[in-house]
């Protein structure tokens, strides 16, 4: 075992639904230390220029870098978009993996033909999924809607409301008219609504959750390289932010299914 091992695995965001990979990250990986950073404080990241987003992305990797990691994970569905070859680059020979590829090969492979994808606006418009899903089989059909609102339900707390399955059908319409046999959930906001998106798409459409999928591939990744923190003692999760607005504990807590222990900010 090398002291590698011992080191902690990236995670980062441009704010707090990065979390719900870092809850996935914990229940698949419990002996693993974990680094979050979400940028609060530049959050949202979806509204900026592509320049902008890789010299906000290539910023945070310097920075975790600088702290010791061995291996990163862009949990943000905007950042992985547009700035994950800027991550690589920076990343040398630290493993570097992100939502957009794990959830399209997790729906790759489940899916008989047809998959629909959900996400922001920018993640949409961005086509990364149906890219990187056309890249693993042309033969698949891929329908991509955005899905703005549910953020800010998600956010607020309302997981089982009237309003959010109300919009949730709304928009599901017409990629289930699409007759789809997989939704990936393309953004890290959506795990906290799973439940009611599966009742309104019925037992037959799998969901993919990127936050599983990616777990599950740095779970891979690390036996591959030899990397995997064998537990001699608990796990360290450390979360920093750049600002911590009056909700974010709250909200947090809510995607991390725990308390978020110690936070620490950093001023750029």
């Amino acid at each position: 075992m090398s002291e590698t091992s011992k080191l902690p695995i990236g995670v980062f965001d441009s704010g707090v639904g990065g979390l719900t990979v870092v809850r996935a990250l914990m229940e698949r990986l419990p002996f693993e230390n974990i680094i979050y950073f979400g940028d609060t404080a530049r959050v949202p990241y979806g509204v900026k220029s592509v320049a902008t987003i890789e010299h906000f992305t290539g910023q945070i990797t310097d920075h975790l870098l600088q702290r010791g990691v061995k291996m990163l994970i862009i949990a943000c569905n905007t950042m992985a978009a547009v700035a994950s070859h800027a991550v690589k680059q920076r990343a040398g020979d630290v493993p570097v993996l992100d939502v957009i590829d794990a959830g399209a090969r997790a729906a790759v492979q489940g899916s008989a033909g047809a998959i629909g994808v959900i996400g922001t606006p920018t993640t949409v418009n961005s086509n990364a999924y149906a890219r990187r899903i056309h890249e693993l089989n042309p033969a698949v059909r891929v329908y991509s809607q955005a899905c703005p609102l549910f953020v800010p339900l998600v956010e607020e707390g309302w997981l089982d409301h009237p309003v959010t399955r109300m919009t949730a059908q709304e928009y599901l319409r017409p990629v289930l008219a699409e007759q789809v046999d997989s939704l990936v959930l393309g953004c890290t906001h959506y795990p906290p609504i799973k439940p009611l998106v599966q009742d309104v798409v019925g037992p037959d459409v799998r969901l993919v959750d990127s936050a599983i999928t990616v777990a599950e591939q740095a779970a891979e990744t690390l036996n591959q390289l030899g990397l995997a923190n064998p537990g001699e003692t608990l796990a360290d999760y450390q979360f920093t932010v750049t600002d911590i607005p009056l909700r974010f504990q709250t909200i947090g807590e809510r995607f991390l299914g725990r308390s978020l222990g110690t936070l620490t900010k950093l001023d750029w």
